[in-house]
Formats: C-alpha cells, sequence, structure tokens
C-alpha cells in the first residue's frame, strides 16, 4: 500500500504544472515528509494535487534523475534510501563552493549585511528554544543564502541549491540533537567575517559544513532504516 500523501492543490500559476508538482516532491523528499523507502504512485500524486498523471510522471523522471525516486517499471516507485556516498559528494561540492565564497566575502560585507546575518542567528537561537526545527533549516539555508547573494555571489547558492538535497535529508534527521552545534558555527563564522579575516571564516565554515561527518554514525544508528546497505565508513572517506 502507499503512504497516505498530503499534498495541496496546485494554483496553476505561471510556472509550468510540472514544475509545480516537482518542487511540491522535492520539498517533501528533502524534509521527509516523504520518507526514504515509502511508496508512492503517479495515479495517487496527480489526484491528490489535481492534475493528469503527465506532469506528475515528468517531475518523478527529474526526481529519479537526482537520486531520489527509484522508478521500475510494472513496479512500485519509492523514494530512494539515503546513500552515505552521494551525501558525502555533496558535502564536497558545497565545501568547495561555500569555502571560496565565504573567503571572498570577508572583506566584502558591509556592516548592514553582517547585522542581517546576526539577526538570522538570533531567530534561529528562537527557533532552537521552541523546537521549531523546520523553521530553523529554513534559517540554516536564508544563512548561507544571505552570505552568498551579499557578496554578489548569487550564482553560488543556485550551485550550492542544486547539489546540496542529499546532504539535506540527512540535516533534517540531525535537528533533533545537533541545531545547538550548527547555531554556535554560525556565531563563529559571523566573528571571522565582523573581523575580516578571510582565513578564519574560510576555517570557519568547512569546519560548520564537516560535521556532518562526525554526526551520520549517530544518525545511522538511530534511523538505520532510511539508509542504502553501501553507507558505511568507506562511503564517507572524502
Amino acid at each position: 500500500m502507499t503512504n497516505a500523501l498530503q499534498l495541496p492543490k496546485l494554483d496553476f500559476a505561471p510556472t509550468t504544472v510540472a514544475d509545480q508538482v516537482y518542487a511540491e516532491l522535492h520539498r517533501q523528499v528533502l524534509s521527509l515528509e516523504l520518507k526514504p523507502g515509502a511508496k508512492i504512485s503517479e495515479i495517487e500524486v496527480a489526484k491528490a494535487m489535481g492534475v493528469s498523471r503527465q506532469p506528475v510522471r515528468d517531475a518523478f523522471y527529474r526526481l529519479s534523475k537526482l537520486g531520489f525516486l527509484l522508478i521500475r517499471p510494472q513496479r512500485a516507485t519509492t523514494v530512494t534510501l539515503i546513500s552515505g556516498a552521494a551525501v558525502m559528494r555533496a558535502r564536497f561540492i558545497r565545501t568547495a563552493l561555500e569555502v571560496e565564497t565565504i573567503r571572498t566575502a570577508a572583506p566584502r560585507l558591509s556592516e548592514a549585511d553582517l547585522d542581517a546575518l546576526a539577526e538570522i542567528i538570533e531567530k534561529q537561537d528562537v527557533a532552537i528554544k521552541a523546537d521549531d526545527r523546520n523553521g530553523f533549516h529554513l534559517l540554516d539555508d536564508a544563512f548561507h543564502h544571505e552570505i552568498c547573494a551579499r557578496a554578489n555571489l548569487a550564482f553560488t547558492w543556485e550551485l550550492i541549491s542544486e547539489n546540496k538535497g542529499h546532504m539535506d535529508r540527512v540535516r533534517m534527521l540531525s535537528l533533533s540533537f545537533a541545531s545547538r552545534t550548527a547555531w554556535e558555527d554560525h556565531v563563529a563564522i559571523l566573528a571571522a567575517l565582523r573581523g575580516r579575516e578571510p582565513e578564519a571564516a574560510a576555517a570557519a565554515m568547512r569546519a560548520h559544513l564537516s560535521r556532518i561527518k562526525e554526526q551520520i554514525d549517530r544518525i545511522l544508528q538511530q534511523n538505520h532504516d532510511y539508509f542504502a546497505e553501501e553507507t558505511s565508513d568507506a562511503s564517507l572517506d572524502f
């Protein structure tokens, strides 16, 4: 049987129907509303969203190419299990982009830019105290996005967003125990930016993005059924 889906009716805005279906399913996969291993059908999604099957089929194909859906003819389509190797590939790409971005940003950001980042960090603290994990996650992305945008490097966030999905599923699982550490990392990053210290900022960002390697063993123990069997120390070794 397929899991019951909570999907919104579409408003048929200027973006294509397939784009809207894709965006919603992509969001649900990354947020773990659609859990690893869950079965999902074109018919059910089309009915829930009030669309024909063709845009759903297109969205399924796009998600499968990103490694988030496993489509097998004559068998149920499923949300893929989390691959440790895919997570680490995403981390490698993201680290390369963000470390260089923040190194460039350190001398560029104005005091107003830094104050805006500080405001996001304050909101993250509130989210932690309220145990608002989804809110914290959104603010986490906002912090990283704003560094890129305010340094006139918005294109880097576009590239990061295209490649970080496999990390995001693990990050959602880590929020039950790692939000405060992530917040402290953001405080350290901001301090380096305020000090106009590019190398210190780069080191702080690298340390921040590397924590997933420390956390994944604990996440595996707590959520073993969500992970592919190939997830092992060897798959995390880069």
